[in-house]
């Protein structure tokens, strides 16, 4: 398998050799699940019968051996993956900036910690981590990272779809993974003379695990819209429904995920106007949005009361332009109504699918779309990334990845432990005590 796809779909015969670390060699077996359509494949070790809950960490440590660098290092005093995991370690602990991370690292009951628990000996000076750091090449991390995340996918999907058989006793629903699919800038970088325009970086994320797996650095917005197709033929999604926001609802990008034999569900807005006219004028036609399938949920918290009707149709012989969208098989539209002490405001948002899918699975996905958002809320509330005034692109690019990592570790926990802790307590707590990132880690 190549190191340049994500394998969630599986693709592969069993006994097939995947991936070789240093220690040990990875095969494929059988996994079959109820998401969708979609076979996934369990990958396992060698030396062990089967994949065990506690295997996170030392999973994304051998896929930290193949790292690799833009310029020749030979490891001498700190190794490129020492320093790599000393960064996670400290983000995991709600560290900002390397030189907090350096400065937590140096301390001597981490020292400590750190020589014990993972055989780091040496811990570098700051400016020496900054230059290796610099010297990771961010594609080879990237390949890492979604080596890693394809080895826990099948047991998170496995998790997950026992949640979801417990819920289908009473509402009878199964759907397939949600790939949000959303850019984020990092606005610092925008003030540097190094930069023509701000770095610009679009991830992929599976919404269900809360999981980030891959990502595509641009600069500059405007670049996003080809940067999207590039990143899904990377990627192999049979089976998974991709989400993204109206900058990338763009005849390309449906036509690489139909290509990858996945479906698509994009929000039309003013960048695609007569596209959203058309469905706009269909779902507020009251006869016509009386034949269509809906669906409404009301929640409440927060303050305030929030309600969703959603609403789809099959029906697109109507449609100008459906025929110069991939496979398009479906419209549909969320209307959402929040409620507060300051009054009521609403707002539609039209979509369309190449998937004909009921009201509640528009809903689902639509909704799901929102966790690649909040995670890159996640990156600036917790990480203060937008400030982060480091000059170097492959550090502002590297720094990026290994925060995701941290978060996706944090959400492995709590989706393994159903901790009800916010992610800044468990984050404080590491920071407090050193020892407390094993449990996190799932590390023996």
């Amino acid at each position: 398998m190549s190191m340049q796809a994500l394998n969630i779909s599986g693709r592969h015969t069993p006994d097939d050799i995947i991936f070789v670390s240093r220690y040990y060699a990875y095969y494929v077996m059988p996994f079959h699940t109820r998401h969708g359509n979609q076979f996934l494949h369990c990958i396992y070790k060698k030396k062990i019968k089967c994949y065990s809950e506690c295997m996170r960490w030392e999973e994304l440590e051998d896929a930290l051996e193949v790292l690799e660098t833009e310029r020749e290092y030979d490891g001498y005093f700190c190794s490129i993956k020492d320093a790599v995991i000393i960064v996670i370690l400290g983000s995991l602990c709600d560290l900002q900036s390397v030189k907090k991370i350096h400065a937590w690292a140096t301390t001597a009951h981490v020292k400590t910690f750190l020589s014990e628990t993972f055989g780091i000996k040496r811990i570098p000076c700051y400016w020496w981590l900054l230059s290796l750091l610099a010297m990771v090449s961010p594609e080879s991390l990237n390949q890492c990272i979604k080596q890693w995340v394809a080895s826990l996918v099948p047991q998170l999907a496995a998790k997950l779809e026992k949640e979801e058989e417990e819920q289908s006793k009473k509402k009878n629903k199964k759907q397939p993974l949600t790939i949000a699919i959303d850019g984020k800038e990092i606005r610092s970088t925008g003030k540097m003379k190094k930069y023509d325009s701000p770095l610009h970086i679009v991830s992929a994320h599976i919404g269900e695990l809360g999981l980030t797996f891959a990502q595509k650095t641009v600069e500059a917005k405007s670049n996003e819209i080809p940067a999207v197709p590039k990143l899904i033929k990377a990627l192999e999604i049979s089976g998974c429904m991709v989400v993204a926001d109206a900058l990338n609802c763009q005849r390309e990008t449906a036509k690489a995920i139909v290509e990858a034999q996945a479906d698509y569900l994009l929000s039309a807005k003013g960048n695609q106007k007569e596209l959203m006219n058309d469905i706009e004028q269909y779902v507020q036609d009251e006869k016509l949005r009386a034949t269509m399938d809906s669906v409404s949920r009301t929640e409440k918290g927060h303050g305030r009361i929030e309600s969703r009707s959603a609403y789809t149709s099959g029906d697109i012989s109507w449609q100008p332009g459906g025929r110069e969208w991939p496979a398009l098989k479906c419209i549909g539209a969320v209307h959402t109504r929040f409620e507060t002490s300051k009054g009521v405001t609403d707002e539609w948002h039209y979509y369309i699918s190449s998937k004909v899918l009921t009201a509640e699975e528009l809903l689902h996905h639509a909704r799901t779309e929102w966790s690649v958002e909040s995670m890159h809320w996640l990156l600036d509330v917790l990480f203060d990334e937008d400030r982060c005034r480091i000059q170097s692109k492959n550090i502002q690019q590297n720094l990026n990845m290994l925060r995701k990592t941290a978060l996706n570790l944090i959400r492995i926990y709590k989706r393994e432990t159903g901790s009800k802790l916010p992610l800044n307590n468990i984050m404080f707590r590491a920071l407090m005590n050193p020892y407390d990132l094993l449990t996190l880690l799932g590390k023996n």
